[in-house]
């Protein structure tokens, strides 16, 4: 199921004394959560109006008649979303909240290996953690050797194992 909220961040504490909030960002990078002049709480059901600024690996937040820390000290804690029409992806881009869940199969048997629990950022390509039906966990690098077809819709991701990568051997 799509969501039509995205997870953006966390208010995780105050800034300043005018009631500006710090957000740990769960986006890929603070500018492209500080991009958005329309922010939710309660998973999209509360919208607010945001002045928003890259600050580090940050993003500080102000909302009209959040005016104090003690106002602003009330939000930590709570987690801010965008609205998915919001956001524009390039083609074969996939939001991390899309992929987690989905079954990961063979691409050319069928068989379901598991489920992708985790995408982990390495720098050079992602890495789908993913539980086995024998709940031991697995990491599938996210290249084009290996991942074959992403079907956010179908559930389902298909990959071309590499000799290995579920067992010891060589």
């Amino acid at each position: 199921m799509v969501k039509k909220f995205l997870e953006g961040g966390k208010i995780v504490g105050t800034h300043g004394v005018r009631g500006e909030m710090r957000v740990e960002c769960w986006c890929d990078s603070p500018q492209f959560l500080a991009q958005f002049k329309t922010l939710y709480f309660d998973e999209g059901n509360e919208k607010v109006k945001v002045k928003s600024r890259a600050h580090k690996n940050m993003v500080l937040v102000k909302i009209p008649n959040v005016d104090t820390i003690e106002q602003a000290d009330l939000l930590r804690g709570k987690i801010l979303y965008i609205k998915r029409s919001d956001i524009k992806l390039e083609e074969g881009v996939n939001f991390v909240q899309d992929l987690i869940g989905l079954e990961i199969k063979d691409s050319d048997s069928d068989e379901v290996y598991g489920v992708v629990n985790d995408v982990l950022r390495t720098g050079s390509n992602d890495v789908y953690e993913m539980k086995g039906k024998d709940n031991k966990m697995y990491y599938i690098p996210a290249i084009p050797d290996i991942v074959d077809e992403i079907d956010v819709d179908g559930g389902k991701i298909l990959i071309t194992p590499m000799k290995g990568l579920f067992s010891d051997e060589d």
